[in-house]
């Protein structure tokens, strides 16, 4: 089963697979329910985050017309991990760039991972759901068989910088290929330039796509910090076309 969605910005694909000791009519029946369930969820996380919807409740947040208490649960949810992110990033990963209220670095990772148990939690074990090149992946491609993600080269069109191959993962690149140098270093308040794109690969793309901001802020200092997180592997190509990886990063 496979579906594409336009939500947050962004094309949401969901490549869900048929349980390997469950029917077909499991999979379109339950499945089918909880991809509906996924979907509106992605939505909802757009209704509540938006930055370019005035009236959201965040950029209600951001002009002060609302208070905290006065937002949707979620709101509190997302802005507690940002700050953990934060801190753990030594300043990194803000929720501010430039000054202003815009957790987007943290919702898309944060919404993927949710739509992800949803769909886990309806039979789906083996699925992944891709938001704008940030990937949840769960389960097995196929029986025996690790799901493969191809890294798009930030100076090369239409090449691959590697490809990552495992079960259970959460892949997240943060680069400059689509939208230019648009991720500032929050301690300076420049675009960060040493590198062309990182990708983190973790077990949560939650905090996965948010380190991967607050790592391509930091350049190359950002190699030592991620071989110090706990399951957390990187792969980079600076702005001179060279790479590198952390020892554990699961290449094919």
């Amino acid at each position: 089963m496979r579906h594409v969605e336009h939500a947050m910005g962004t094309v949401f694909s969901f490549d869900i697979r048929r349980p390997h000791d469950l029917g077909v009519r499991h999979l379109s029946g339950d499945v089918g329910q909880a991809l509906g369930e996924a979907v509106a969820w992605l939505h909802r996380v757009d209704e509540i985050f938006s930055t370019y919807r005035p009236d959201s409740p965040v950029s209600r947040l951001g002009k002060g017309e609302i208070g905290l208490a006065d937002c949707p649960p979620e709101v509190a949810d997302v802005l507690a991990l940002c700050d953990t992110a934060a801190e753990l990033s030594h300043g990194y990963f803000t929720a501010y760039p430039g000054g202003r209220l815009d957790p987007s670095a943290m919702v898309k990772g944060w919404a993927i991972e949710r739509a992800s148990l949803i769909l886990s939690r309806s039979g789906a074990v083996d699925h992944c759901v891709n938001g704008g090149g940030d990937i949840q992946l769960a389960g097995t491609a196929a029986p025996g068989r690790p799901w493969r993600v191809g890294i798009a080269h930030p100076l090369r069109p239409d090449a691959l910088a590697t490809v990552v191959a495992g079960c259970d993962l959460a892949v997240a690149t943060s680069g400059t290929a689509e939208r230019g140098a648009h991720i500032l270093d929050p301690h300076t308040g420049r675009p960060a330039t040493e590198l062309a794109s990182i990708t983190l690969v973790g077990g949560s793309l939650t905090m996965t796509d948010a380190y991967a901001t607050a790592a391509f802020a930091m350049g190359d200092a950002a190699r030592t910090w991620v071989e110090r997180l706990d399951g957390m592997e990187a792969f980079a190509v600076t702005a001179s076309g060279e790479t590198w990886r952390t020892p554990g990063f699961p290449a094919a």
